[in-house]
């Protein structure tokens, strides 16, 4: 495997002012805790927060962006999106069961009488459904 260098493809933004990088980079950190996580726990997609913290990492941190992308537990998922070769068809099919068990959730349980909220959520879960389902399906091991 070879290691990506970021700073080709790094953005100039650099010279943002230090309290959105510091933000940027707590959101990114909170986001890979999470994916951590999710890695062991069913219901959390552990695939779409690797890829927030990479956006968060990549706008603030060159270091933390190299370090995750090169990471050997989660780089390759990162990598494989960025290619634009998808994710696996194991991490579509839970993304997309968790999205609608939780939506769904919600919706009977949660909100019940906000009939403007469960049609709001319908159309995020559809809207997520829909772009989850275009993307490229990776061939080969899902657990990398």
């Amino acid at each position: 495997m070879t290691k990506e260098t970021p700073s080709q493809n790094f953005p100039k933004m650099m010279q943002r002012h230090k309290a959105v990088r510091a933000l940027l980079i707590a959101l990114g950190t909170f986001c890979l805790v999470l994916g951590i996580i999710g890695i062991v726990l069913p219901l959390l997609p552990s695939t779409p927060l690797f890829l927030a913290a990479a956006a968060c990492y990549m706008r603030s941190s060159e270091r933390l962006y190299s370090w995750l992308i090169n990471n050997r537990f989660c780089g390759k998922y990162i990598r494989n999106y960025q290619e634009g070769k998808g994710i696996p068809l194991k991490i579509k099919i839970t993304a997309i069961t968790v999205l609608w068990a939780s939506i769904l959730f919600s919706i009977f349980f949660l909100i019940s009488h906000i009939w403007v909220m469960q049609v709001v959520l319908l159309v995020i879960a559809v809207g997520v459904s829909v772009h989850l389902l275009r993307l490229p399906t990776c061939k080969g091991d899902s657990k990398q």
